[in-house]
């Protein structure tokens, strides 16, 4: 579990229809992501950010978590279907993109009981 790596992408894409475009393409990564023929993907999650003025104009944010940093380089570099993404991003209106990742150090939290 401490190994995992979770990586956090924020776009800011103040169009709602861009919005909805890159999240698509997330779906078309999380259904085509593979690395040696199997998803490799340990978890995604994609949605709209609310409005708050905390986001600072980020409107679509998504997690990903991967079993190592070689597999999220795998994502970075590599995969297909995120290459894909990229590219169909260069077509939408981005005024900027933030991404973070990391192991974790403490996983806490309700889900950690059952």
């Amino acid at each position: 579990m401490a190994e995992r790596i979770h990586r956090i992408t924020m776009f800011k894409a103040p169009k709602a229809e861009d919005q909805q475009k890159l999240i698509a393409e997330y779906k078309l990564v999380d259904e085509n992501g593979k690395k040696d023929g199997k998803p490799y993907i340990l978890s995604l999650a994609v949605g709209i950010a609310e409005n708050d003025p905390r986001s600072q104009g980020y409107t679509v944010i998504c997690k990903t978590e991967f079993a190592s940093l070689d597999d999220l380089r795998y994502y970075d570099d590599k995969c297909e279907a995120h290459q894909k993404l990229k590219v169909a991003a260069k077509d939408l209106t981005i005024e900027g993109i933030q991404t973070v990742y990391f192991k974790p150090q403490l996983m806490g939290g309700s889900s950690k009981l059952s």
